[in-house]
């Protein structure tokens, strides 16, 4: 933060093809291939990982095919690619929850694509104007940004192919490691789910002291997993495992030790049954039904968590609405020649019609939400505003947030539970506990922290891009029209993607007849709902929300202490809380993958360190998508032709052994040297 920025790479003065047909062709195509991706990990694990820093090394290499290309012009294609990421984690920390509560009978088409896009482009209009005030005159450091800016450095100003140049060696080396660790991470993919030879995780669950303790565990087998720990960082990591740990190997065993006979009923066995005569699988759905309660633990440290980081960012919040209403005052059109080419946004009357056109789409969406309603226009009217009003405000945290702590660690599930329990709790208030208001109201509420979370995500990577764009000398108009084509086209399949999902893995709710162990969690969708219908009185589990506010109080201790001693570890409520609510086994390969990121960290020195570190994000981004896109590919089989193989009885020794094998690939090529020292 206020670090004085060095000159664009591409002067005001000059002028290089930005918008090209192929530039949007790939741009659109890649937004909807990290879409797929990242809606399959956001919805096994509850977090997405920036997608600018892949999508920037496979425009290079992509690129480099054709005669021509420039800089500005692989700067457009991640732009639009990054949009598909970004606005996917909008859908599934939400839209899902309708389906879980019944609402839905399935992912609609046209009311998700909808939300989508009227969201997604409602993120990029509430942070255009914040753009010169974040980026120029604050200087904020959008860490992602920055890194993207790099690796576009190494692909040079241009290529022309009538004039060769010697080029660094990352545009090329970067789209075979993206090809290298994708393909590792699809043949994982389907060899474990295609054809049943590794196993999906290893498990077990045993008691000890004559019942009274029980004890589950296990760790999945996800190379994609290894690579969001690696990316997310160490710190991240390790507190995920911890909530994994809290939610467990601690509450587990205690909600048995208390509340055996509470717990039994939820496995749906007698309660007369003593130690001596629970099977074995038996004991499984024990535990599982203990874990379920204990997920609660989670909710309420997500509740005070996500309210804890607004009250956190009470004073850079008000800096950056300053900042936005500033900019509103003094902006000026990019046909204004005072303004350099690199200074050109997107006219404020463009962006004032924009919100107003938005409108009529925001009412019509409440209104069928609503539709069997005898107040519904008043509802609508009301939802309306808060989705413009609340829109506004979180865009601006978001964007101001991702500035600080970068997309990949932005709370934008905090901003959305804010907008679930504001919300609700105004609505309540007019259609009441009963009757259909009550039945509706959880469903407009979960419609409203769509929008928001759509138009929060979008913003945070809207902010990275320009910051970008800044430093490679783009122009930021034309980066936001590139930031909207991203967001239609991830938008008009994102409900086809989820579609698939639900139908080979089930999303949040095992399928009929399906395995617990193929679910994809959907935790965020899943809080969502729990927090909705709780508050329209349809049955919350208070006594362990309570423990989760307990708990995120010692932690929003923890991370004071540790801020006021300058440390570099900090407790972030959010990521614990989202550790307790996802299964131990998830945990675990994301600890593994932020070990191997502080290990190469370890080894980083001078000016290689940033090449290392592109390097490993490259191939944990190589894991995540190669395995997350043949997962979306074995969903479609599944739902369409049949079904997978059962999985080999040496399953589990198989997988962690291919596990193990690649942790020493990602370790082997982060320690390459980098080529001009060698």
């Amino acid at each position: 933060m206020n670090q004085p920025l060095p000159p664009p790479i591409v002067g005001p003065q000059q002028q290089l093809d930005e918008i090209t047909f192929k530039a949007l062709v790939l741009g659109m195509l890649l937004s909807v291939l990290l879409a797929a991706a990242n809606a399959y990990i956001g919805l096994l694990v509850g977090m997405t990982v920036s997608a600018s820093i892949p999508a920037a090394a496979a425009s290079l290499g992509i690129l480099r095919l054709f005669r021509r290309s420039n800089i500005l012009e692989n700067n457009m294609v991640q732009t639009s690619a990054s949009a598909g990421e970004s606005l996917v984690a909008g859908i599934i920390f939400t839209i899902p929850a309708l389906v879980m509560m019944q609402a839905w009978h399935g992912y609609l088409y046209w009311p998700m694509v909808s939300i989508a896009i009227v969201g997604g482009i409602l993120g990029v209009a509430f942070t255009i104007p914040l753009r010169r005030a974040l980026i120029v005159e604050a200087r904020l450091s959008y860490p992602e940004g920055l890194a993207t800016a790099e690796v576009l450095k190494t692909g040079g100003v241009a290529t022309d192919k009538d004039k060769p140049t010697q080029q660094p060696d990352l545009p090329t080396s970067g789209i075979k490691l993206l090809a290298q660790a994708g393909t590792l991470g699809a043949i994982y993919k389907l060899l474990e789910s295609g054809f049943g030879l590794f196993a999906g995780g290893i498990g077990m669950v045993r008691h000890w002291l004559g019942g009274s303790y029980l004890f589950s565990g296990g760790i999945t087998l996800s190379p994609a997993l290894i690579g969001v720990g690696y990316i997310v960082g160490i710190n991240i990591a390790v507190l995920v495992f911890l909530g994994g740990v809290i939610g467990t190997l601690i509450g587990v065993p205690l909600n048995w030790l208390l509340n055996k006979e509470a717990v039994l009923l939820s496995a749906g066995l007698s309660q007369a049954l003593t130690v001596e005569q629970i099977t074995d699988q038996q004991w499984r759905s024990i535990a599982a039904a203990a874990w379920q309660k204990c997920r609660y633990i989670g909710v309420g440290a997500m509740m005070v968590g996500g309210l804890w980081s607004l009250v956190a960012l009470a004073k850079p919040l008000t800096r950056g609405i300053r900042a936005s209403l500033k900019a509103y005052r003094h902006s000026r059109t990019t046909i204004d020649q005072a303004f350099p080419r690199t200074e050109a946004d997107t006219p404020f009357s463009i962006v004032l019609l924009v919100v107003v056109a938005a409108i009529i789409p925001l009412y019509s969406i409440f209104y069928i939400a609503m539709t069997d309603y005898e107040h519904k226009l008043m509802v609508a009217a009301l939802m309306t505003v808060l989705m413009l009003v609340l829109g506004f405000l979180f865009a601006s945290v978001a964007g101001y947030m991702a500035g600080l702590v970068g997309s990949s660690n932005n709370p934008i599930s905090g901003v959305t539970i804010a907008t679930v329990i504001t919300s609700a709790l105004i609505l309540v208030n007019i259609v009441g506990k009963e009757g259909p208001g009550a039945m509706l109201g959880p469903i407009a509420v979960i419609y409203l922290a769509a929008l928001i979370c759509s138009a929060a995500a979008i913003a945070g990577d809207n902010m990275q891009d320009l910051k970008c764009g800044h430093l490679v000398g783009a122009t930021p108009w034309r980066q936001q029209l590139f930031q909207v084509v991203g967001v239609v086209a991830a938008a008009l399949v994102i409900p086809l993607i989820l579609s698939v999902l639900d139908a080979g893995y089930g999303i949040g709710r095992p399928l009929e007849g399906g395995s617990e162990d193929r679910v994809l969690a959907a935790p965020q969708a899943g809080l969502m709902m729990a927090l909705a219908q709780g508050i329209f009185g349809q049955g919350i589990e208070w006594n362990f929300i309570y423990m989760g506010f307990a708990l995120a109080v010692v932690l929003i201790a923890l991370d004071l202490y540790q801020e006021r001693r300058g440390a570099r570890f900090r407790f972030p409520v959010l990521a614990v809380a989202v550790g307790i609510y996802l299964p131990l086994g998830l945990s675990v390969p994301i600890f593994v993958g932020g070990l191997l990121a502080a290990a190469v960290a370890k080894q980083q020195q001078g000016e290689s360190g940033q090449y290392d570190n592109n390097r490993g994000v490259l191939l944990a981004s190589g894991l995540i998508t190669g395995e997350a896109l043949m997962g979306v590919g074995i969903a479609l089989y599944i739902a369409f032709i049949g079904s997978p193989l059962p999985t080999w009885r040496l399953g589990g020794v198989l997988g962690f052994s291919a596990i193990i094998l690649i942790c020493l690939y990602l370790l082997k090529q982060t320690s390459k040297t980098r080529p001009d020292q060698a």
